[in-house]
């Protein structure tokens, strides 16, 4: 069985595809064009799997909670993608990548806010040298 750090993995991976190809398939085309005709693929993707999988089934089942919080997280990643696709259009892939994964440091943020999950000073130091990281790829 695989476990969550393979799929995390995999996420980092396509993610970095996802920077390279995006910056190409931009090119002489809207952002918020390129970002609609990009989702309207993860949906036909996402869902042939759902349907695939016979996970469909499960959405008689949902609660109001998961609704509301899943299209809250739908709307974040909405902002997210057209934000991200505008500054790709405007700059390099290797700049806007990094900065894109400062992310990572308001995620720690709101994880030990929202969620209580403890950060311990590796996991602090280690965000803290990625965000470090990042900020350097702004100078040129």
């Amino acid at each position: 069985m695989w476990t969550w750090w393979i799929y995390a993995l995999i996420s980092a991976a396509a993610a970095a595809a996802t920077a390279i190809l995006a910056k190409i398939g931009v090119q002489g085309v809207s952002s918020n064009l390129a970002t609609a005709l990009r989702t309207v693929v993860v949906l036909v993707f996402a869902w042939g799997i759902v349907f695939a999988t016979g996970q469909h089934r499960e959405i008689p089942k949902l609660g109001t909670k998961p609704l509301v919080f899943l299209a809250l997280s739908g709307v974040g990643t909405g902002v997210s993608w057209l934000a991200y696709f505008r500054a790709l259009q405007l700059g390099p892939a290797s700049r806007v990548a990094p900065i894109d994964k400062l992310s990572l440091a308001l995620t720690l943020v709101l994880a030990a806010v929202f969620l209580k999950e403890v950060i311990t000073w590796k996991l602090g130091l280690g965000v803290a040298l990625m965000v470090a990281g990042a900020l350097l790829t702004l100078s040129p």
